[in-house]
């Protein structure tokens, strides 16, 4: 087997990416034979994408945190890498809807949420680990969903139910993406105690 191979296995790659596109398939054969509508909801938008952010999150952190943190290896880019092909899978994803009798958009909703969640679920595996990176992206964006703020601060604080075209929020997810890529690339996933 090839380093990548070994690598993806270790990560559980596999099993979350058929969990993150199963789960917008079944969402999305959901509201194909239901909705009258084409275009699916902002609000369901936006838990779709925290359903495939969540879905990637335990590939954040493999079996052994401090074999992550050898010399022998250059982690820093292969981190990066991985998290950047996780947005590039949401988004491949959910942008092909768009040609479908169900369209998960507009594009740039899809674009913001899906960066800034997978950049503040690379800063939570980095500081809390990648089993637990999913559950602030869970709460805040649940809550950012329901109750979305208006004004500057409001649109900053809930910047994932905020319409595309705001520029708080499209500021705040962009924050929260390269902050998450850097640390995450950085420092990696925290580590487990040994009892874990």
């Amino acid at each position: 087997m090839t380093w990548t191979l070994l690598y993806l296995r270790s990560r559980r790659v596999p099993l979350a990416l058929a969990a993150a596109v199963g789960g917008l398939a079944a969402l999305w054969t959901t509201y194909l034979i239901f909705a009258k509508e084409r275009d699916v909801t902002p609000m369901m938008v936006v838990l779709t994408v925290l359903l495939m952010v969540a879905s990637l999150a335990p590939t954040l952190g493999g079996p052994d945190e401090s074999l992550d943190r050898t010399a022998s290896m250059r982690w820093p880019w292969r981190r990066a890498l991985h998290l950047l092909a996780g947005l590039l899978v949401v988004l491949v994803v959910l942008l092909a809807t768009l040609r479908t009798g169900a369209r998960f958009g507009p594009a740039a909703l899809v674009v913001r949420d899906a960066a800034g969640l997978l950049g503040l679920t690379a800063l939570c595996a980095t500081v809390f680990g990648a089993a637990r990176s999913w559950f602030l992206p869970l709460g805040w964006t649940i809550i950012a969903a329901i109750y979305p703020q208006g004004g500057t601060w409001g649109a900053t604080a809930t910047w994932q139910g905020q319409p595309p075209d705001s520029r708080a929020a499209t500021v705040a997810a962009a924050v929260l993406a390269v902050g998450g890529l850097v640390t995450y690339a950085l420092a990696g996933p925290a580590r487990r105690a040994s009892s874990e």
